[in-house]
């Protein structure tokens, strides 16, 4: 067993000189003998120490201590490796011991808002919303596979043939999908959703132009009103991010309650209770949807309810839940405009009740939701909040909106950037009135606020 003592540390690599170095590293690296070796020194290694002993050690000694005995290792195979090469080889098997092999150093990057790797050959990130193609690389599908049991074990989750989807999380929050074969069919894939360590907060989100400053005096009024908020938007558009930092406002002496597939959210409140759901067994049996988290919430005297992602039957339950005292609710939902979140409710409540008619179903919704907001990720890779929406009621059957901030696109400039400007319609909101009545007042210009970006 690898001896607890002195030991002579030497600085390991950043993670910019990694990638970099994965970057411009020679093709001999991507080689099957420099695999080989690789996969032999983790071998010998895991021979070597005891890893439950020295999971109870400070995570820097423990590394330090576990390099230094695979540089011993490397010293003693014969090999034609070069100083710099020798650390490299090493701190790619101390990723494997101590983190998620060759993906360690891309998600170590903050510049990176996704990782894809499309079976064990091919690994793209992107970068401020466009696509990249890495040099990083596994041995086989069955390293991938190794990876992919280590993330979704962690969290309580499965896959295998009779399971060969799963979402799971990593520690950070980052969301994690994976699917395998025979679903697969040219080999395993894994997307990481990464979330930063240092989650955007609302003035972060002015300063990006992702809304003015006047959109979020709005929105940070509506939420201390205890308005019920939905934020529609597609794949990627930072619907997460902007829930994350609408729940900054709420206040830290309310029990927040929060629902989710895989948590994701990270809120500052002191009093949160997280929730998420349960995949079946091997059985089948066991599964726990937000629907049933959602029914149990309500038992448990929240002060608020915070969904991830409404997507489903517990659409219905939610209304209710708005509907019967528990304002000030905030939950996402995918669509590509207030108009279609209307219509995609109305579809995930009628699948959770046939027999209410349509009719009913959008009185539900008039009356639970009081604003919507839209968020859109444009051509560029940017995200903006395009639209700010009130729900003013019903007009014979059809459920009524008004814009009360849009984004309006005007074309490209010559680096591509999306160039437009975000505009007050001018007409003061309906739920004003609560403002006022919550001691909230906005600046009188606010709703005649037009700003180029």
């Amino acid at each position: 067993m690898l001896p607890l003592n002195e030991f002579r540390t030497e600085t390991p690599l950043s993670w910019e000189q990694r990638l970099l170095r994965n970057a411009g590293r020679p093709r001999s690296a991507l080689r099957p003998e420099y695999q080989e070796l690789k996969f032999t020194l983790h071998r010998k290694l895991l021979d070597k120490i005891n890893l439950e002993a020295l999971a109870t050690i400070d995570n820097q000694r423990v590394r330090g201590e576990v390099r230094q005995a695979l540089l011993a290792l490397i010293n003693e195979e014969q090999t034609l490796l070069s100083s710099a090469e020798k650390q490299q080889i090493a701190e790619e098997v101390l990723d494997e011991v101590f983190g998620l092999g060759p993906l360690e150093p891309l998600l170590q990057d903050p510049t990176i808002s996704d990782i894809l790797v499309n079976t064990h050959k091919q690994v793209y990130v992107e970068r401020r919303g466009v696509l990249e193609l890495t040099n990083v690389t596994f041995r086989d599908d069955a390293h991938l596979l190794r990876i992919i049991d280590k993330i979704v074990s962690q969290v309580g989750r499965r896959i295998d043939e009779s399971t060969p989807m799963v979402d799971a999380r990593l520690a950070d929050g980052s969301r994690v999908n994976a699917i395998i074969p025979p679903l697969a069919v040219d080999g395993p894939l894994l997307s990481i959703r990464r979330f930063g360590t240092d989650k955007l907060m609302p003035p972060d989100l002015v300063e990006k132009k992702t809304l003015t400053q006047g959109m979020m005096d709005l929105l940070e009024a509506a939420v201390k009103a205890r308005l019920n908020i939905v934020i529609a938007g597609g794949t990627g558009a930072g619907k997460t991010t902007l829930l994350n930092a609408l729940s900054f406002f709420i206040s830290p002496r309310e029990r927040i309650i929060t629902i989710e597939d895989a948590a994701e959210l990270q809120l500052k409140q002191p009093h949160v209770a997280r929730l998420e759901t349960r995949p079946p067994n091997l059985e089948g049996h066991g599964a726990v949807r937000q629907r049933e988290l959602l029914i149990n919430s309500l038992r448990m005297r929240p002060d608020r309810i915070v969904m991830g992602e409404v997507r489903g039957e517990e659409a219905m339950d939610m209304l209710q839940a708005m509907n019967t005292g528990h304002d000030g609710s905030l939950t996402t939902i995918h669509a590509n405009s207030p108009r279609d979140a209307v219509s995609r409710l109305e579809v995930m409540v009628s699948l959770a009740n046939a027999n209410m008619t349509l009719k009913s179903i959008r009185q539900q919704i008039a009356n639970a939701v009081d604003l919507f907001v839209q968020a859109t990720r444009l051509s560029d890779g940017s995200r903006r909040v395009t639209s700010i929406t009130e729900v003013t009621g019903m007009e014979g059957d059809v459920v009524t909106l008004q814009d009360i901030f849009v984004f309006e696109k005007r074309g490209l400039s010559p680096e591509g950037k999306v160039q437009g400007r975000f505009a007050a319609t001018g007409i003061r909101p309906k739920f004003y009135e609560r403002l006022l009545a919550a001691g909230i007042r906005l600046r009188p210009d606010l709703f005649d606020e037009v700003v180029e970006v």
